[in-house]
């Protein structure tokens, strides 16, 4: 897995902040995005720095209309994914290929890898990739403030980065298939088992807590069910 690095808060907010949204209304969000339930909101205005960042998009065979719109030779076999399951790479420049003129050619037939993408999640975790060709994503996510209208926004923030940090600290606890393959799966993994690190009654006071790595692993095993 390429490392993530933990940022503090004074990186994440070094340069000019762009309003990210309440935590806690994102949270649930990027909740039901992860579960397929929806599509994220992103306020990207004029940044496509993940259509610029050397990643690879994946399309299931369900998703006829993107795998319509996508020229054949530009799709191959996902690796360790069932037949069907394909990868789109991108340019010499690390461009989606799909990304014409700084916009998706594609965008009404886009995969579900790009509908449900939120660079948000970085700054949720504190956390962003050291692979230099996600350097703009990093710019972008350090950017990022969100806004808390209680104190419990507060509290699932800092748990979804004690996740993050767990996690990090964690590389051999999760068995192959559920385990972090980069810094993006980690941070989605921290949004989903951030509630093994908060503790308290529903309307507060909230702790972080440090919990037994046996209970992580279970929550991760049934979440992934």
């Amino acid at each position: 897995m390429a490392h993530p690095v933990l940022m503090t808060d004074g990186e994440m907010h070094g340069s000019e902040a762009l309003p990210a949204a309440d935590f806690s209304v994102w949270l649930v969000g990027m909740q039901a995005a992860i579960r397929g339930e929806g599509e994220s909101d992103v306020p990207c205005g004029t940044c496509a720095a993940c259509c610029t960042s050397s990643q690879f998009i994946h399309i299931g065979p369900d998703e006829t209309e993107a795998l319509a719109s996508i020229p054949s030779a530009l799709l191959f076999p996902a690796p360790g994914m069932p037949d069907g399951h394909v990868l789109m790479g991108y340019d010499a420049r690390g461009h989606c290929p799909m990304l014409v003129d700084g916009a998706c050619s594609i965008y009404a037939a886009r995969p579900s890898t790009c509908r449900t993408y939120d660079c948000r999640v970085f700054a949720a975790a504190r956390t962003h990739d050291t692979d230099p060709s996600k350097a703009e994503i990093t710019a972008r996510v350090q950017r990022w403030h969100f806004s808390y209208a209680s104190p419990v926004g507060t509290a699932q923030h800092e748990a979804v980065a004690a996740a993050a940090a767990f996690l990090a600290a964690h590389e051999a606890l999760l068995p192959p298939g559920i385990a972090p393959a980069n810094a993006t799966q980690l941070a989605v993994l921290a949004v989903v088992l951030h509630d093994c690190f908060l503790e308290g009654e529903t309307d507060g006071p909230w702790r972080i807590i440090d919990p037994d790595p046996g209970v992580v692993l279970a929550a991760a095993l049934r979440r992934s069910a």
